[in-house]
């Protein structure tokens, strides 16, 4: 495959500065705060990296590639798409626990800015409040039904602000919910204790999975702006869309048990730490 037919599929099918900083800034920032961490003896290990870098290049991936173009011209691209952004791609970054890194990355003046602390009060309690176990799944479930209602989902993808829309808001509730679930600290740093989290990561499959499973089982044709706009690929409308029901039904359920793990080791780990801690 030559150069021109990489450069079809590697460069972005339409440019996105809003995807292009949610890819780029991270990451340097994650680098810059690195080599910081690195000078004092505090670098995370290797493994935490690249899983950071692999989650950011599957957000990169599914929004400024040639991939776009698929998402929005198959259902079960577009799902796939969802997947990446929704699940995939935020559990990993969460997992990889990158934020010391990042922090480190700001500049000073920025960590230091006359007047942030009101601004830092106000984003912790909206940040707290978003990671209260029901809102966090509410949120978690919610959107992937609210983005599939078959007239919204036919104006998100004819339209481009609401199609952005849809996508950020993936990403980042992605990223607000896995924070919660995977965050390697234990109460009380962690308001949400392991078993709450184990619940809840558990709780989300079920809606998740019905909604593949009607989608795989359903008689006709639910998503008929793939009808209006055209299929990048010759498939069948029903296949496409129950190709897309198995991408909402049994991936869920795989990452909801791959979390539940994650959080069991968390505990486990946790359990045997304070187990070693001589009692007074």
């Amino acid at each position: 495959m030559d150069l021109d037919a990489w450069s079809h599929y590697l460069l972005p099918w339409e440019f996105s500065p809003a995807w292009a900083l949610l890819s780029a800034v991270p990451v340097l920032l994650y680098a810059r705060g690195l080599g910081r961490l690195r000078r004092r003896g505090q670098a995370p290990p290797w493994w935490r990296t690249c899983l950071f870098l692999a989650g950011m290049v599957a957000v990169y991936a599914v929004t400024q590639t040639g991939y776009d173009y698929l998402a929005r011209y198959l259902f079960f691209a577009h799902r796939a798409q969802h997947l990446v952004l929704h699940h995939a791609a935020p559990f990993l970054i969460a997992l990889s626990a990158p934020w010391a890194a990042l922090l480190a990355g700001l500049p000073r003046r920025a960590r230091a800015l006359p007047g942030a602390e009101p601004g830092r009060v106000l984003l912790g309690r909206g940040y707290a409040g978003l990671q209260s176990p029901p809102v966090a799944g509410l949120l978690f479930v919610g959107l992937v039904y609210l983005w599939l209602l078959p007239e919204l989902h036919f104006d998100a993808m004819l339209s481009a602000r609401l199609y952005a829309l849809m996508n950020l808001s993936m990403y980042l509730d992605g990223l607000l919910f896995w924070q919660l679930v995977l965050d390697r600290r234990g109460p009380p740093r962690q308001r949400c204790g392991y078993g709450a989290r184990m619940l809840l990561v558990l709780a989300v499959a079920l809606p998740q999975v019905l909604l593949g499973v009607f989608m795989v089982g359903a008689e006709r044709v639910w998503f008929e702006v793939y009808e209006v706009c055209g299929r990048a690929w010759p498939l069948d409308p029903l296949t496409d869309q129950r190709l897309g029901g198995l991408l909402t039904w049994i991936p869920a359920a795989m990452m909801s048990m791959l979390g539940a793990l994650v959080v069991l080791v968390h505990l486990l780990r946790d359990t045997a730490r304070r187990e070693q801690v001589p009692e007074p």
